[in-house]
């Protein structure tokens, strides 16, 4: 008899879950996928280059269509809404968007993909026409039909993580003046301060005046007749507007989990094990609605990325297969870039290690990717973060216009195999003029530190 395996959510995580156990012939199984969407398998993370316009057809973000995966056996159910899950039955009860109708579907093995979605604040008139937020498909395009009408002049985003970031570029490329807003004192505060405010200047210096950032600044009201048309602060700003972004932040859909029983760990995301387990038997989860190990502060952590979703997809249809996979945490590596400005992370941050109790030394410097006699060398900044008594690299930021985030990869596989300063100084880095200097510039963060470790 076959394994009846039901899955609920299909953008990433959900997907790779079914993609995999189709691919695994020994494992005979009959799967559903439920998606209160219209479509499955999309990359989210490509919107912004969908407004941007670089991507033209919205299509191009769809990685399989449900007929695809249909003709490989699976049966994908659109527009139905997981409502329930019933874990002593075995049943998950499931309602259909478009009638109404409730239906109860038995499962032997339940994966949970339901994702994240966005954070829409106590803003007074939020629901006017013409704001925003970026997490479907529909989205970018109601976006960037919106961008792209002759009468939009200006723009407002409110958030300055990542996506804020991205919408930023997308609006600036596109002749939009542009106010960006955010509540804390720096922009992209998952970086050091020093670095945030690095970030903020160069922003400033390449947007030709059609850009404003402030910070620690909180938006309190929308206005407008009819639409949105002011944006008011609470230092007392009043910004025109003709289309607003909310890119505060996402929050994991977990509800029907926490009802059903399923333990949830920090921010309300689901907590599993290594092998994507929740704490009831037969129940997986993966992506944005479950937390992570990190594996520099030994902590758990909400990092919802979607390099994480897929391997944690995985991960999950192995360990349901009845094969043996293990997923051992992240450490929440980001990239994301603005106009040429590469911005990338990996580990903790100074602040954050701070935090977490660690004796930290740290080196910051800037230098040329290249040979600096090379026409295509740039400068990158670089900050290496380690501990003082076990030496071990706890994490790294780099940004610039050159290859900043090759040297932030480097780092992210040091820290996985666990290395300390003096030994990641002998790695046996590449070079020649027209891809890197003689000593890495990540090389010579390091020696700055190791000279400081073992200083007389």
């Amino acid at each position: 008899m076959k394994t009846r395996v039901v899955i609920i959510g299909g953008v990433a995580a959900g997907p790779k879950i079914m993609a995999k156990l189709l691919r695994t012939k020994e494992f005979e199984c009959q799967i559903d996928l439920y998606t209160e969407e219209d479509m499955i398998s999309y990359s989210a993370c490509g919107l912004p280059y969908f407004i941007e316009g670089l991507i033209e057809d919205p299509q191009r973000l769809i990685v399989r269509r449900p007929e695809q995966f249909e003709e490989l056996g699976a049966n994908i159910h659109l527009n139905k809404r997981c409502i329930k899950i019933m874990p002593d039955e075995k049943k998950i009860r499931i309602e259909d968007i478009k009638t109404g109708e409730i239906e109860e579907v038995e499962y032997d093995k339940l994966a949970i993909t339901t994702g994240a979605r966005p954070v829409l604040p106590a803003i007074k008139n939020i629901h006017l026409p013409n704001i925003f937020t970026v997490r479907k498909l529909q989205d970018g395009i109601n976006i960037r039909n919106k961008m792209r009408d002759p009468e939009t002049k200006k723009a407002v985003i409110v958030g300055a993580g990542y996506i804020g970031i991205e919408m930023l570029e997308a609006f600036y490329l596109n002749g939009i003046e542009t106010h960006m807003l955010e509540m804390n004192e720096h922009i992209l505060s998952i970086f050091d301060p020093e670095i945030s405010d690095m970030i903020q200047e160069e922003i400033l210096r390449m947007s030709d005046g059609k850009v404003k950032i402030t910070t620690s600044d909180a938006v309190i009201a929308f206005e407008g007749n009819g639409k949105v048309e002011r944006v008011i602060t609470h230092n007392g700003h009043i910004i025109e507007a003709d289309m607003v972004i909310i890119a505060v932040g996402v929050t994991p859909n977990t509800e029907i989990a926490k009802a059903a029983g399923i333990e949830l760990g920090v921010s309300n995301a689901i907590r599993v094990n290594n092998r994507m387990q929740t704490n009831i038997k037969d129940i997986y989860a993966a992506g944005d609605c479950i937390e992570n190990f990190h594996l520099v502060s030994k902590n758990y952590a909400w990092i919802p990325l979607g390099s994480s979703a897929n391997k944690e997809g995985r991960c999950a249809a192995i360990n349901i297969s009845g094969q043996y996979d293990s997923f051992p945490g992240v450490l929440g590596s980001a990239v994301t870039r603005y106009d040429g400005l590469t911005l990338s992370m990996t580990g903790l941050s100074e602040t954050e290690a701070r935090k977490f109790g660690f004796d930290v030394i740290s080196s910051t410097m800037t230098k040329k990717d290249k040979a600096g006699y090379m026409p295509s060398a740039e400068n990158i900044t670089i900050k290496l973060i380690a501990d003082r008594c076990t030496k071990k690299i706890l994490g790294a930021q780099s940004i610039g216009s050159g290859d900043a985030d090759k040297r932030v990869n480097t780092v992210a596989s040091a820290i996985q195999a666990d290395q300390t300063i003096d030994e990641f100084l002998h790695l046996d880095m590449t070079y020649a003029p027209p891809f890197s200097t003689a000593v890495d510039p990540l090389l010579s963060a390091a020696l700055v530190i190791n000279n400081q470790l073992f200083k007389p």
